[in-house]
């Protein structure tokens, strides 16, 4: 679910800097304009995906702790 979201957050963020350089809103031109259903549930979905990687903040490390107990193990 984090890459999922991490991923989802990418596009948002790719198209938030397409807009800031080139008032350019890539969703909106995909998929008919901003007030279209569809690029509605695109931005509702990078909102989501923000607010779920909040979590991430907040959570321990379980990749590096993993990687140091494996280490510890085969040495």
């Amino acid at each position: 679910m984090d890459k999922i979201a991490l991923f989802i957050l990418l596009i948002g963020g790719v198209n938030w800097g397409l807009v800031g350089l080139f008032q350019f809103d890539l969703v909106a031109w995909a998929f008919g304009g901003s007030g279209s259903v569809i690029s509605r549930i695109i931005y509702i979905l990078v909102a989501l995906s923000a607010v779920w990687c909040i979590s991430l903040f907040f959570r321990k490390n379980e990749l590096i702790e993993t990687d140091r107990d494996t280490h510890h193990i085969n040495n």
